[in-house]
C-alpha cells in the first residue's frame, strides 16, 4: 500500500480559496488512481474528485465541479486539490486515499489507502 499525508487544510472565509496537498510514500504512487473525499460532522464521507496515474481522465463531484481542480505531480509523489470559491457547506475533513483502477472511482469502499485528512474550515 501507500502511505498518505495530507495537508493544507485550515480556516477560511467564504468565497476563499485553499490548496491541499496530499504526499505519498512506499508503493508506487505514480501508478495509483488518487481520489479525494470529504466528510463533514454527522455526514457520510462523500466523493470530491479523482484522477487517474496520467492524469488523463479526472472527475468532480457536481457540488464542486467549476470550483475545485484536482492535479498530480508524480515526479514529487504529490496530489493537489485547489479549491476556489468556498462557501461554509464545503467545512469538513478531507481525505486522499488511493486505488488501483478508475471504475467506481466515487465509492469510498474501493479504495484502499487512507490518509489521516485535513480540516477545511469555511465561515460565512
Amino acid at each position: 500500500q501507500v502511505q498518505l499525508v495530507e495537508s493544507g487544510g485550515g480556516s477560511v472565509q467564504a468565497g476563499g480559496s485553499l490548496r491541499l496537498s496530499c504526499a505519498a510514500s512506499g508503493r508506487t504512487f505514480r501508478s495509483r488512481v488518487m481520489g479525494w473525499f470529504r466528510q463533514a460532522p454527522g455526514k457520510e464521507r462523500e466523493f470530491v474528485a479523482a484522477i487517474t496515474w496520467s492524469g488523463a481522465t479526472i472527475s468532480y463531484a457536481d457540488s464542486v465541479k467549476g470550483r475545485f481542480t484536482i492535479s498530480r505531480d508524480n515526479a514529487k509523489n504529490t496530489q493537489y486539490l485547489q479549491m476556489n470559491s468556498l462557501n461554509p457547506e464545503d467545512t469538513a475533513v478531507y481525505y486522499c486515499p488511493a486505488k488501483d483502477t478508475f471504475g467506481d472511482y466515487s465509492n469510498a469502499i474501493k479504495y484502499d489507502s487512507w490518509g489521516q485528512g485535513t480540516q477545511v474550515t469555511v465561515s460565512s
